[in-house]
């Protein structure tokens, strides 16, 4: 099995962290990570927070209602979109897509735990987290992802299933 398979099957939602803390270098690599991502038009349509201060962490699952591991987590990862980067409008949401996918792989490669926890399309989540962060008009936020060291072992899972495929057509 290739190594790249090897780190997409491994990936799992990780929602318990141990308090190891998770360097700045780590963090810039999963962002480096994200910003690899394939995006339309190559636009990268792209904006990231790095949420660290435990008094906006403590108000995330007032606004979220399954972001209660946040608050063990050593730092949060906010993918945003900025509506005025797109080219082609719409597939920003496939470009964060893409932008939070590469995180979590990469963070499955550097043994981190993290979980996907969308903020888009739910309005509530959207404009809570526009309101506690202060973000302007034209950034979305999209996704957040809790990453630190797991405390949790999940098994990589095999997900192949041959009646998934078809062939040119129904």
């Amino acid at each position: 099995m290739s190594q790249i398979l090897k780190v997409i099957k491994k990936r799992r939602s990780i929602r318990k962290y141990t308090d190891q803390e998770v360097s700045q270098k780590t963090i810039n690599q999963l962002l480096e990570a994200a910003m690899a991502a394939p995006s339309a038009g190559n636009a990268q349509p792209w904006e990231f927070i790095i949420i660290d201060q435990q008094e906006i962490i403590e108000q995330i699952p007032k606004i979220h209602p399954y972001a209660s591991m946040v608050k063990e987590a050593a730092k949060l990862l906010l993918v945003c979109a900025n509506l005025e980067e797109e080219i082609y409008q719409g597939f920003w949401v496939q470009d964060c897509s893409a932008a939070t996918q590469n995180i979590l792989l990469t963070a499955a490669a550097k043994d981190l735990g993290a979980v996907w926890l969308g903020i888009y399309p739910e309005e509530d989540r959207v404009r809570g987290l526009k309101r506690l962060l202060n973000l302007p008009e034209h950034i979305l936020p999209f996704s957040l992802i809790p990453i630190g060291y797991p405390a949790e072992i999940k098994k990589a899972s095999e997900r192949f299933r041959t009646d998934k495929i078809h062939y040119n057509n129904w």
